[in-house]
């Protein structure tokens, strides 16, 4: 195994607890803005979030939920314009300032960086989503670390297809063996070992704190902080109190 050069972040659920408060939201507001009667309790939402992707998520909705519904002529174009709006209203919530980074997020990016670690995010949400989030984290001037944003549609299979990582890891040219991802879903998991990296921790959140993670490296509730110590779940290093570069490092050097 070669040294650990890379650290390869997931955004919704991971970066910060975007899901339920954030999308959702973002979802519910879209619906009323279009007339549409529909609405995504938190149970549901769950129960949704086993499709990634906001558009296919809508898509899963109708198809699973919503069957007696009748269906515009353009389905697609109906779809994206809905989920365009959507993602307007998930800007504006992250420009109030409503979606606070996870416990150790911001603590191990600038670690990672400041010790030379390349840094990309690899995710099924839209790049303006991504900004948004970046922005709100790291200020509007592009201050933040990340070498390379891949998100959205630049790939058309979503998690767990391990497209998204592929795609990442050609335009940075590195070897899966060069790197760790920092995941909170079994999609998400599913991806990175299928694009052949080994070392993937699981940070759970309240939607995915009942997923299987087979061969995860470290399943964590939250990254930690000296104040705020996380609670290892699964894998190895079960004496942890944060994850750090030392141990992702350990983490690598084992996978």
């Amino acid at each position: 195994m070669s040294e650990l050069a890379a650290l390869i972040w997931d955004v919704d659920g991971t970066l910060a607890d975007t899901e339920r408060d954030g999308h959702r939201v973002a979802f519910n507001n879209a619906f009323s803005q279009a007339g549409l009667d529909w609405h995504w309790d938190v149970e549901l939402y769950g129960q949704l979030l086993k499709v990634t992707g906001g558009k296919e998520r809508i898509r899963y909705y109708l198809d699973e939920f919503n069957t007696a519904w009748e269906r515009p002529a353009n389905l697609d174009r109906f779809v994206a314009e809905l989920h365009r709006q959507k993602s307007e209203f998930f800007v504006s919530l992250m420009e109030e300032g409503r979606i606070p980074p996870r416990p150790g997020v911001i603590r191990l990016i600038q670690e990672a960086a400041d010790a030379g670690i390349r840094l990309a995010i690899a995710t099924t949400t839209t790049p303006a989503n991504v900004d948004a989030l970046l922005n709100r984290f790291f200020g509007p001037q592009g201050d933040h670390p990340f070498e390379l944003i891949a998100a959205g549609d630049v790939v058309p299979a979503k998690k767990p297809a391990p497209d998204i990582y592929r795609w990442a890891l050609e335009k940075m040219q590195l070897s899966p063996d060069d790197c760790a991802a920092i995941e909170d879903s079994r999609n998400g998991l599913l991806a990175a070992q299928s694009a052949g990296i080994t070392t993937v921790v699981v940070t759970v959140n309240g939607y995915t704190d009942n997923e299987i993670f087979t061969d995860a490296s470290l399943i964590v509730d939250q990254l930690g902080e000296p104040e705020s110590p996380l609670q290892v779940l699964g894998g190895a290093e079960s004496h942890a109190t944060m994850v750090d570069l030392g141990l992702l490092r350990r983490l690598h050097a084992l996978s």
